[in-house]
């Protein structure tokens, strides 16, 4: 199966459309109805169905391998890139919103640029997803990622080919909820006691809820709001006027009233929201938020120097 293909039927797919699809890859429209067509000859099957433009049962069922297909692909080229070696004195970093938090990735940077002068240092705060896939296929040297886990399990991420992973912290979890909250004065909090309490999902600054509902095996925390942002004082902001709970490493909880300086915080708003807000701890399930280092073949670069100081 010709990637080139594959890579214009998922185009066309996503958008519903030829002529989108064509502009966006940078071919003509007729090259891209071309290249469906061969595709389809390959398989045997029609894959598209062309008024409206969606994909065929047959197209659903190679949707659902072809994300995966490509970035195996894209995280190859990646891989023999990687071995043979990026220009000396660059390093690109991503980070998740609390991955990026707590001062440690500063003062490993710091403990790079002493020991390798003149490193130019690129980091990148992202979502969670985007910071597997662009390790992955090469558009960074390393990776801070955060989740939440079972004390003996790895964080759950995406295939991401031959990427190592290290860990580099964990944290106790507490629910963040408003100070005239029903629950805000217990010691501790069952998580199933929350199964049907109004959540609010900020997926890259607090504990999903998909990995909430798969802890308690329930189909319950749903959303009463949904927050896309990166900020964790607006999240604060939003539990302390009562939106919604949510789950958050204990180290930047509103009890600590420690927020720090590498998130990009709204820091006008930022007293507030923690005099506003309560944090209770998590009791059971067992579980943790982590930090993981991701990152593939690092071939004696300022990379090295970070990944080998960040999970020492």
């Amino acid at each position: 199966m010709d990637p080139h293909l594959l890579r214009t039927f998922v185009t066309v797919a996503e958008h519903g459309s030829f002529s989108v699809a064509a502009a966006e890859l940078g071919y003509t429209q007729s090259a891209v109805s071309q290249h469906i067509a061969t595709l389809e000859a390959d398989l045997g099957t029609p894959l598209l169905n062309r008024r409206p433009v969606t994909p065929t049962p047959a197209g659903d069922r190679l949707l659902e391998h072809a994300g995966a297909i490509l970035l195996r692909l894209a995280a190859a080229r990646a891989d023999v890139d990687r071995a043979v070696g990026d220009p000396p004195g660059t390093l690109t970093i991503a980070a998740s919103p609390l991955a990026a938090a707590g001062g440690r990735l500063a003062t490993a940077l710091t403990a790079v640029r002493r020991s390798q002068p003149g490193t130019v240092v690129t980091l990148t705060v992202c979502g969670r997803a985007e910071v597997a896939h662009g390790v992955a296929v090469g558009e960074y040297h390393l990776g801070l990622i955060d989740g939440v886990a079972a004390p003996t399990d790895p964080l759950l991420l995406v295939d991401t080919g031959t990427l190592r992973t290290s860990a580099v912290a964990h944290d106790t979890l507490v629910v963040a909820l408003a100070n005239d909250h029903p629950l805000a004065s217990r010691r501790q909090i069952a998580l199933r006691d929350l199964v049907d309490a109004r959540w609010i999902d900020a997926p890259d600054v607090a504990a999903p809820l998909a990995a909430l509902r798969a802890a308690t095996d329930s189909e319950g925390f749903r959303p009463a709001l949904t927050y896309t942002g990166t900020d964790v004082a607006t999240l604060l902001d939003l539990i302390a006027a009562g939106h919604g709970l949510a789950v958050l490493p204990a180290a930047l909880s509103p009890a600590t009233a420690v927020l720090p300086a590498a998130l990009p915080l709204a820091t006008a708003a930022l007293p507030a929201a923690l005099s506003a807000a309560t944090a209770v701890p998590l009791s059971t399930p067992r579980l943790q938020h982590r930090i993981d280092l991701l990152h593939g073949h690092l071939p004696g670069t300022a990379a090295d120097a970070l990944a080998a100081t960040l999970a020492g």
